[in-house]
C-alpha cells in the first residue's frame, strides 16, 4: 500500500498530463516479445463491476469467484475493504487468467487491464487540487510495446478497449468509497464494514439480503427496479451503492415505509435510485 501512495504522489507531480485528444504510440499483440509478461507479479484491484463481469463470464458465483481468484490486502490505513486479483503461487507470479495465447477473460478483463499503458489520476482526490481528471503513460521497463509503430489519441484508445461502461460504474463507486465521511476522519462500524463489502463485491450474496429479508417490506421501492434488480446485476450494483449512501453515510436515497403502509412489496411512488 505505501508503494501505491509513493506513486499516486510521482505521478501528481513528475508525470506528464495527457487528455482525451493527447496522441501517444504502443501496441500489444502476440508477436510483440513481452506478450504475457505484464501479467506477471502485478497488483491489481478489482472494482465491484471487474468482480461481476469476471465471475458471469466463469459463470460462479460471487462468493465462489472471491474465495478462489481475489484475497483482501490488509493496511491499517484503509478506510474499506478492498479486493485484489490472486497471483499464481509460482515463480513469475502470473495472473490466475493468463494463458500461452493471452488472457482467457480478454471479453471480461478488469478496468486496469483494459487502460493499460494508460493510467488516470484526480488531483482532487489528494492534497494538490490544481486540475482536473488527466490520464498519463504507465512505465513498465519490461514492455516492448511502447516501440510499436501504432498512433492514436486516449479517446481513440479508450473507445476501443471499451472502457466506458466500466468507467461509468466506476465513479459510481468513486462516491462511496471516497465519501466526504471519510475525508473528516470517520470510521465505519464492523457491521457496516461487512455490508459495503457485501454490496460492492458479492452481489448474489446481496440480492439474497434485499429479496430474502425483510428489507422490502420496510423498503418502498418500485416494482419496476424489484423486477430489474431480480436478475440484472449491474441494476442491483447501483441500487446497493444508493443504498450504502442511506445506510453508511445518512444520505436520503431511500424510503422508508411508514407503519400504515399497505403497499405491497415492490410498489411504491417513489424511486429508491
Amino acid at each position: 500500500m505505501k508503494e501505491l501512495e509513493n506513486l499516486k504522489e510521482a505521478v501528481l507531480k513528475e508525470y506528464p498530463r495527457m487528455k482525451k485528444d493527447s496522441r501517444f504510440k504502443f501496441n500489444c499483440h502476440k508477436g510483440v516479445s513481452c506478450f504475457n509478461k505484464c501479467c506477471t507479479d502485478v497488483n491489481i484491484f478489482l472494482t465491484p463491476y471487474d468482480v461481476i463481469r469476471l465471475k458471469n463470464n466463469l459463470k460462479i458465483s460471487s462468493q465462489e469467484f472471491l474465495d478462489r481468484y481475489t484475497f483482501l490486502p490488509i493496511d491499517e490505513s484503509q478506510n474499506h475493504p478492498v479486493v485484489m486479483l490472486k497471483m499464481n503461487a509460482d515463480e513469475t507470479k502470473s495472473c490466475l487468467f493468463v494463458s500461452a495465447e493471452g488472457c482467457s477473460v480478454y471479453g471480461d478483463r478488469p478496468w486496469s487491464c483494459r487502460m493499460f499503458p494508460l493510467g488516470v489520476a484526480s488531483p482532487k482526490d489528494s492534497v494538490e487540487n490544481d486540475g482536473g481528471e488527466f490520464y498519463f503513460m504507465i512505465e513498465e521497463p519490461v514492455c516492448k510495446g511502447y516501440a510499436e509503430d501504432k498512433h492514436q489519441t486516449v479517446g481513440e484508445w479508450t473507445k476501443d478497449q471499451g472502457v466506458e461502461r466500466y468507467s461509468e460504474m466506476g465513479e459510481m463507486f468513486k462516491e462511496i468509497s471516497l465519501h466526504d465521511f471519510f475525508k473528516e476522519k470517520k470510521q465505519l462500524t464492523p457491521a457496516k464494514l461487512e455490508m459495503f463489502y457485501t454490496v460492492c463485491y458479492n452481489i448474489d450474496k446481496f440480492r439474497e439480503f434485499v429479496f430474502e429479508s425483510t428489507f422490502l417490506n420496510r423498503f418502498d421501492v418500485e416494482e419496476e427496479i424489484v423486477n430489474e434488480i431480480r436478475t440484472d446485476d449491474e441494476e442491483l450494483l447501483k441500487f446497493g451503492f444508493n443504498w450504502l449512501k442511506y445506510c453508511l453515510y445518512g444520505e436520503k436515497t431511500m424510503r422508508v415505509k411508514s407503519v400504515n403502509d399497505s403497499t405491497p412489496p415492490g410498489r411504491t411512488s417513489a424511486k429508491a435510485r
